[in-house]
């Protein structure tokens, strides 16, 4: 891509340049990648990315340059708004929702369509000085750089707040690169002094570590004369303000107006700042130019100071009195220049009103930094307002009303920054503040019901207090579903339905939308299970139509939701599928990535559901990766229950395995389901002692604790976890709560589908030696799997059917059950089941041994029941120990088991004769 030689006129580089020659050409390639550049103030980070860009140049790559600049009044996003000025694609997508997700995938489109065919080069500068929002873009790009045409070299300084938060989070990901620049090496900083002699090139070497930037101003200190071997200076600093003292006067105060506006300032505005023509400007921009203290970046009039530390030397220069008067002045002449449109400049008239707040004019700037604020959170750049409201309180006294409002304000802008304790501190002093009853409702709303029982515990305060106060309807409608929604948390499933149902009244009788929408919502919470299913489908009818009156996407995804869950749950799972692209159309048009999520959960759902197995793990894991980054612990757990559902059928893969084997610490609200579906995934697994261990921290069966939507789910996994285990008290107990849900399907909010509750019924019958009404459940599980349109549910029950029907041997049995185990085994192997393929397959090729053991099997199975280890059935049966093993290994597979204690209890009840019914089959795969 490049002559021999090219890009040599930057000193003591080489090497770096090297790298970013090859990866500029992967990039061009389709490998893309993100390079991170760091070093200390000066030490040429801009400079080499000026030199790769050159290369990139030459090399036919478009290259796009986004700055940060030094000060906090930039508008939010701006690198990006800048870079993607600069490739024609105009300015960032006024921002439709709450949600970030569809924002940053803008940009990212953006700049692939800007790669083409020859690649891009995308250089951000200085970095460490960007807003939050656009890091989050940044930390999205590196994400899905590998495959475009784009390489982004990203400069940063060493030693900055952001950079210590932004640099182990990055480099995480594969796509990252770092490169640390150094100071010049002696030799190399002699070459930089063509003046200097061998000593006092030492010298320099040892002031400025190499430093390239210092090793320059040094240098142009020596040809003008200023420099003084015997008082060198301490700093770039010193050496600016030396050389700024040297200028004429009015060349030093329109250098000090710049400084000012910025690192980046325009001739014309600096003029208007001085209230001089722009004719008269020239010339002393000129001197300026002359004294290398700015450099000319454009032909429209645009300069920029020669570094930041430049810029921040003559800053440094000015009186407070003469600081504060450009201040003043630079926020008067932007006010009044761009009157018609400030959007993009109220961030930075905020950050010169903010500096004289301490000087009398605090109230003047708490107003143009809530206007800032106000249009950063507009702007979805939440961080950014977060910041800007805090300064705005800080800036000078407010009467408690208007600080009411803004607390509540930041507080939001805190929650949708994902700061839980920022917003919890916020709403609280918004609270305390207020002045009216509409106020408290305000700061109450601000808050959301969160699995943190602390956080709740400040919400549940706030809105017991607006309501004792707040009259107007659709406000106690809000607060109301607020309260309820905290109900859910605490498992107050009776307040949760009063509440609700209040809530819901109100909003209908208020005819307000936003009041109707959070009232529907808190409502559906109250209505769980398969009572609750009727009143649920129609308040998704009710949800539907809001959405098409106010035309509201959001509206629209919950009443497809709302739909879709009630359906898969009563086994409508053809007509669940037919309607889950409404629910794609709705969250599409919502955009962001919860919406997707709430898709891809249910979408993951159904296809495990229907066995296409393949399908619902990659759909689980996108949502996952969509959601994890937004609210970790909803996104773990719907993805973790969707595996465990999953390895019933299909096995346990390793990420599952993984999480099976390592200590967590679930929400409160979900300790005991999660204890319990991680105790059937530990079976699963393998793991039967991991899995009474996370079976005894559920605790007794009287004290758990189940969220009212998995209730039904939890009960399965209770039992299928006891099958396994052998405890048949609690077994005994699961089965007389799950008797009131036969005919139904467990399914857990729309997360993962566990079959009809027959099914479940079925294992746990013959488990405890009920094998007539676990032939009869089993056989009704069939059929309403078959119903359902569940294959693999299907299979499943069948196996279990037939190995109960052998268990039992009663008058033909024996030959419904080879048909059965053959129906299995055809959909065991067309569906990929590989939990069952074995099973099924030694069913069929079983002899004539009690539960389709073999002579040789059912003897190894008597001395198990003994107690015997492999090692000494070995010796009675003049074996090898691997060969007993093996015979054991086979006897748990022909009978389901898991344990060598199930296959004692089984053989001592056909010992005793009891129906020869024995502790049959029914414990989940291993």
């Amino acid at each position: 891509m490049s002559t021999p030689g090219q890009g040599d006129g930057i000193v003591g580089r080489r090497h770096e340049l090297g790298l970013l020659r090859d990866w500029v050409d992967q990039a061009r390639g389709g490998a893309g990648r993100l390079v991170l550049c760091s070093g200390e103030a000066g030490i040429g980070k801009t400079r080499l990315a000026q030199e790769v860009a050159g290369l990139a140049l030459a090399a036919g790559a478009t290259v796009a340059w986004g700055r940060c600049v030094e000060t906090q009044g930039a508008p939010a996003y701006w690198p990006w708004q800048q870079l993607l000025r600069s490739v024609g694609a105009g300015p960032l997508p006024a921002a439709e929702t709450e949600d970030r997700f569809r924002l940053l995938e803008d940009i990212v489109r953006a700049v692939a369509r800007a790669a083409g065919e020859n690649g891009l080069v995308v250089v951000l500068d200085d970095v460490h000085r960007a807003d939050e929002g656009s890091l989050l873009v940044l930390r999205h790009l590196a994400d899905q750089v590998t495959s475009l045409r784009v390489l982004v070299l990203a400069t940063l300084r060493d030693f900055e707040p952001a950079t210590a938060r932004l640099m182990p989070e990055l480099l995480r990901a594969p796509s990252v690169k770092r490169l640390a620049l150094q100071g010049l090496d002696p030799v190399e900083v002699r070459l930089q002094l063509p003046l200097a002699t061998e000593e006092q090139a030492r010298r320099v070497h040892e002031i400025t570590g190499g430093n390239p930037l210092f090793v320059r101003e040094v240098a142009r200190a020596m040809a003008d004369g200023s420099w003084r071997p015997d008082r060198p200076p301490r700093s770039v600093l010193d050496i600016v303000g030396a050389r700024l003292d040297r200028t004429s006067p009015d060349c030093r105060r329109l250098v000090q107006a710049a400084a000012i506006i910025g690192r980046d300032f325009r001739a014309g505005l600096v003029a208007t700042v001085l209230g001089r023509p722009v004719e008269e400007c020239l010339p002393l921009i000129d001197e300026a130019v002359a004294f290398g203290l700015v450099d000319r970046v454009g032909a429209g009039g645009e300069h920029r100071f020669v570094h930041a530390l430049t810029r921040d030397a003559v800053e440094a220069s000015l009186a407070t009195a003469d600081l504060c008067a450009l201040h003043r002045r630079v926020a008067e002449v932007l006010e009044t220049e761009f009157a018609a449109d400030l959007s993009e400049h109220l961030a930075d008239i905020a950050r010169h009103r903010a500096e004289l707040a301490a000087y009398g004019e605090g109230e003047t700037a708490r107003r143009w930094l809530v206007r800032a604020a106000d249009d950063a959170v507009r702007r979805l750049a939440y961080e950014q307002g977060a910041r800007l409201y805090r300064e705005a309180l800080a800036a000078a006294p407010s009467p408690p009303g208007e600080r009411s409002v803004i607390q509540a304000a930041l507080g939001r802008a805190a929650y949708l920054a994902g700061d839980l304790q920022a917003c919890v501190t916020a709403a609280a002093a918004a609270a305390e503040t207020a002045q009216t009853p509409e106020q408290q409702a305000e700061a109450a709303l601000v808050l959301e019901a969160v699995p943190d029982p602390a956080i709740n515990a400040t919400a549940k305060r706030l809105c017991e207090e607006a309501l004792a106060t707040t009259q107007d309807d659709a406000l106690r409608a809000r607060l109301l579903a607020q309260r309820s929604h905290l109900a859910f948390y605490d498992g107050e499933q009776e307040r949760l339905d009063v509440l609700s149902a209040e809530a819901l009244d109100l909003a209908r009788a208020a005819h307000d939308d936003l009041a109707l929408t959070d009232a529907l919502r808190a409502r559906q919470e109250a209505c769980p299970g398969p009572a609750g299913r009727a009143e649920r489908l129609e308040l998704a009818t009710e949800m539907l139509s809001l959405a098409r009156r106010t035309d509201s996407a959001r509206a629209a995804m919950w009443g497809w939701l709302w739909r879709l869950d009630a359906l898969i749950e009563s086994g409508g799972l053809a007509t669940a599928a037919d309607e889950l692209a409404a629910l794609k159309v709705a969250v599409d048009r919502l955009g962001g990535p919860v919406g997707a999520w709430h898709h891809d959960r249910v979408a993951a759902c159904l296809a495990q559901a229907r066995g296409r197995y393949a399908d619902a793990s990659a759909i689980a894991r996108r949502g996952f990766d969509r959601m994890r980054v937004v609210e970790p612990a909803p996104a773990s757990g719907a993805y973790f229950a969707l595996l465990t559902a999953l390895a019933g059928h299909v096995g346990v893969p390793e990420e599952a395995a993984a999480f099976a084997r390592q200590a967590f610490d679930p929400p409160p609200r979900f300790a005991t389901m999660a204890q319990l579906s991680r105790a059937y995934l530990q079976l699963c697994s393998g793991l039967p002692d991991e899995a009474a261990a996370s079976y005894r921290r559920a605790g007794p069966i009287e004290t758990w604790s189940l969220p009212a939507f998995f209730v039904m789910p939890g009960y399965v996994y209770a039992a299928l976890a006891c099958a396994g285990l052998g405890r048949h008290d609690d077994l005994a107990v699961l089965v007389e709560r799950l008797e009131p849900f036969r005919g139904e399907h467990a399914v857990g909010n729309g997360v993962a589908y566990m079959g009809p509750v027959e099914f479940a019924l079925g294992r746990a019958a013959a488990v405890l030696g009920r094998l007539d009404a676990a032939v009869d459940d089993l056989t009704v599980a069939v059929r309403q799997a078959e119903s359902a349109g569940a294959p693999g549910f299907v299979a499943e029950a069948e196996y279990h059917l037939a190995v109960a029907l052998r268990t039992r041997n009663g008058p033909g049995d024996r030959r419904r059950a080879s048909a059965v185990a053959q129906d299995a085994d055809r959909l065991v192997r067309s569906l990929g089941m590989s939990e069952y393929a074995g099973r099924t397959a030694a069913l069929l090729v079983a002899g004539d041994a009690p539960g389709g053991l073999s002579r040789r099997e059912a003897e190894v199975a008597a001395l198990v029941a003994e107690g015997l280890t492999n090692r000494q059935i070995a010796e009675r049966l003049v074996l090898s120990e691997r060969t007993a093993q093996n015979h054991v290994q086979h006897i748990l597979t022909k009978l389901g088991f898991t344990t060598r204690s199930q296959i004692a209890a089984w053989t001592a009840h056909l010992s005793t004769g009891v129906s020869r019914s024995a502790d049959s089959v029914a414990a989940p795969p291993s």
